[in-house]
C-alpha cells in the first residue's frame, strides 16, 4: 500500500499509526515493513513495533547513486521489491493509478484486490469495540448539547429560534456545539419545490431553524486517536406537528423490527426487507416523485469502524451474514418533501449470546 492513514483506513488498520502525507507499507513474511521520510522515521519506530521501519532517504540516496536524479516513490517501490526479488505485488482497489502505471513502466506486475483488502477489518476486537463505545459517549454528549440549546431557545419573529437573542441557525448552532460535531439540518424551506433539507440524508444544513418544523440533527462524526469515526443521527422536533410525530413513531417501531432480526447468522437482506415491509404495510411508499426519492431510500444500516461506512452493508443487496463481532448501525428513516425527515441511529454490536446489545 502507498497511503497516507490519516485517510486511508486500510493504511491505518494494517500500521496503528496516523501519518499524514503517503507512505509505503508491504508484507510479504515475517513482520511487514513501512518505509518513513525523517520526519516521522521515529514515531514510527515508537508506535508501531510490529512493522520493521526503513528510511526513505536512504533508498533515494541509493537510487541516485544508481543515476536515477529524481527518484520518487514508484523508484523506491520498485527497489525495495527488486532487493527481495520481488516482481508481483497485489494492491488495494484504490491504489493510485499513476504510481501503478509507473511501477508497470519499471517491471512490476500490479494487480488489484476486489473487495475488503483486510476481510478481518469486519470483525471487531474487544479493543475496537471500547474505541467505538468512546466515540458514541462523545456524540451523546454532543446530542445532549444541541437538544438543550434547542430547549433554551425563543421563538422569534416568523416562527425563527432565537438563542441568546440571536437567530439560530444550521451553521452557527453547529459551531456552537464540541468540535462541530453536529449538523442541524432545518425542515421546510420555501423554494420553487419547497424543498425540504431535513429529507436529505447528507444535508449539511444551512440557514435559519424555525419552530413547528422537524430538524433533524445528524452526529455525523466523532474522531479520537486510534481513530473510531461514529455517526449518531437522531431527529429532534420542536412543537412538531402530528405527521412529523406519526413518523418518529412508525420509524422508531421499525428500528426495534431490525434489532429483533439482528442476530449471528442473520442474513443482512433479511434484516433489511422486515423493516421495508413494515414501512410498506404502514402505508410509507418509496418511490421517486417529482424527480427525487422520498420514503425508505437508503439501507437499514452499515458496519461502523475505522469508516463511517464498512461491511457488512444491512440493505437491499444483500452483503452475506451477520457474524459474532459486527458493529452495524440501526438506521431506517422516512422522508417525505412535505412533512420532513426521521431517521433513528443506534449502533448495535453482533454477539453469540445475545442477538444485538
Amino acid at each position: 500500500m502507498v497511503a497516507d492513514s490519516e485517510r486511508d483506513a486500510n493504511m491505518l488498520y494494517a500500521t496503528g499509526l496516523f501519518v499524514p502525507d503517503p507512505f509505503i507499507y508491504l508484507r510479504t513474511t515475517g513482520r511487514p515493513l513501512m518505509v518513513m521520510s525523517d520526519l516521522e522515521i521515529d514515531r514510527a519506530r515508537a508506535q508501531a513495533p510490529h512493522c520493521r521501519v526503513a528510511s526513505l532517504s536512504q533508498y533515494q540516496q541509493k537510487l541516485r547513486d544508481r543515476g536515477i536524479k529524481r527518484p520518487g516513490l514508484a523508484h523506491v517501490v520498485w527497489q525495495i521489491l527488486r532487493e527481495k526479488g520481488i516482481r508481483r505485488v497485489t494492491v488495494p482497489d484504490n491504489f493510485p493509478l499513476g504510481l501503478a502505471t509507473d511501477l508497470e513502466k519499471l517491471g512490476v506486475s500490479v494487480k488489484a484486490r476486489p473487495g475488503n483488502f483486510f476481510p478481518e477489518r469486519e470483525i471487531k476486537s474487544a479493543a475496537e469495540v471500547r474505541k467505538i463505545s468512546a466515540a458514541l459517549v462523545m456524540a451523546e454528549v454532543g446530542m445532549a448539547e444541541a437538544m438543550q440549546v434547542l430547549r433554551t431557545a425563543k421563538i422569534g419573529r416568523d416562527r425563527k429560534l432565537l438563542y441568546h437573542n440571536v437567530p439560530l441557525t444550521s451553521e452557527n448552532c453547529a459551531r456552537s456545539l464540541t468540535a462541530r460535531s453536529c449538523r442541524p439540518a432545518a425542515g421546510r424551506q420555501h423554494h420553487r419545490r419547497r424543498r425540504t433539507q431535513a429529507c436529505d440524508p447528507h444535508e449539511r444544513g444551512y440557514g435559519p431553524l424555525r419552530a413547528h418544523e422537524p430538524i433533524i440533527i445528524d452526529i455525523f462524526r466523532v474522531r479520537k486517536k486510534p481513530v473510531t469515526l461514529a455517526t449518531s443521527p437522531a431527529p429532534s422536533c420542536v412543537d412538531a406537528p402530528v405527521k412529523p410525530r406519526e413518523n418518529l413513531r412508525h420509524g422508531l417501531s421499525g428500528q426495534k423490527i431490525a434489532f429483533r432480526k439482528i442476530r449471528a447468522n442473520a442474513p443482512t437482506g433479511d434484516v433489511h426487507r422486515a423493516v421495508h415491509d413494515f414501512f410498506e404495510q404502514q402505508g410509507y411508499k418509496t418511490r421517486r416523485h417529482h424527480g427525487r426519492m422520498e420514503g425508505f431510500f437508503h439501507g437499514t444500516g452499515h458496519g461502523l469502524g475505522l469508516e463511517i461506512h464498512e461491511s457488512p452493508r444491512v440493505g437491499a443487496n444483500p452483503t452475506g451474514t451477520l457474524k459474532p463481532g459486527h458493529v452495524v448501525t440501526v438506521e431506517p428513516g422516512l422522508y417525505y418533501p412535505e412533512i420532513g425527515g426521521v431517521r433513528l441511529e443506534d449502533v448495535a454490536l453482533v454477539t453469540t449470546t445475545a442477538r444485538a446489545t
